[in-house]
C-alpha cells in the first residue's frame, strides 16, 4: 500500500543561527507528519495481515492518535502562517505555508481513502484504474510538497 511516507531530512535539536525558528518548526512538523504517516502505514499493514481482522480495534486507536498528530501539525502550522502574514508581514512565506497545509491535507485525504479501498470487502468492488489515479495523486501531492518546501527554504533566505 503506498501511503505517502517520503523522508523528510532529520531535523535537528535546535535551529541553525541562520535559520528562523518557525523554519525550524515546519520543518520540524514535517517531520511529525511523515513520522505520522509511517505509523498509520504499519497499522493498516498489521490490520490487513491479521486475517479475519481482529485486530481492528488497534488500528482504530492508530488512527486516532494519527489524526490527532495530524490535527495538532495542522494548528501549529496554521499559527506559522498567521505570524507570518501578520505580524512579521511576509505575505510571499504565508502563501508558502498555507500551500503546504494544503498539499498535506489533500495527502491525508487520499492515503486515507487507499485505504479504506484497500480494504478486504472494498478492494474487490473498486476500479484498478481508480485505485491507481490514487496512488499517482499521492505521488503527484508528494511531489508538490517538496517543492513548495524547496521555495519556501529559498524565499525565507531571501526574506531574511
Amino acid at each position: 500500500m503506498l501511503t505517502a511516507t517520503a523522508e523528510v531530512p532529520a531535523a535537528v535539536d535546535a535551529p541553525a543561527s541562520t535559520e528562523p525558528a518557525w523554519a525550524w518548526r515546519i520543518q520540524q512538523l514535517q517531520n511529525e507528519r511523515a513520522q505520522a504517516f509511517r505509523r498509520l502505514d504499519q497499522a493498516h499493514r498489521q490490520y490487513l495481515l491479521s486475517g479475519q481482522h481482529h485486530d481492528f480495534p488497534s488500528y482504530r486507536s492508530v488512527v486516532h492518535e494519527v489524526t490527532q498528530a495530524f490535527a495538532a501539525a495542522s494548528r501549529e502550522v496554521l499559527a506559522v502562517e498567521a505570524e507570518l502574514a501578520g505580524p512579521r508581514a511576509q505575505p510571499v512565506l504565508a502563501r508558502h505555508v498555507r500551500s503546504l497545509q494544503d498539499l498535506e491535507q489533500t495527502r491525508l485525504a487520499t492515503v486515507a481513502l487507499l485505504q479504506v479501498m484497500g480494504t478486504p470487502g472494498v478492494s474487490e468492488q473498486e476500479d484498478p484504474e481508480k485505485l491507481h489515479q490514487l496512488k499517482i495523486k499521492v505521488i503527484k501531492t508528494m511531489e508538490a510538497i517538496s517543492e513548495v518546501l524547496q521555495e519556501l527554504r529559498f524565499d525565507a533566505e531571501s526574506a531574511e
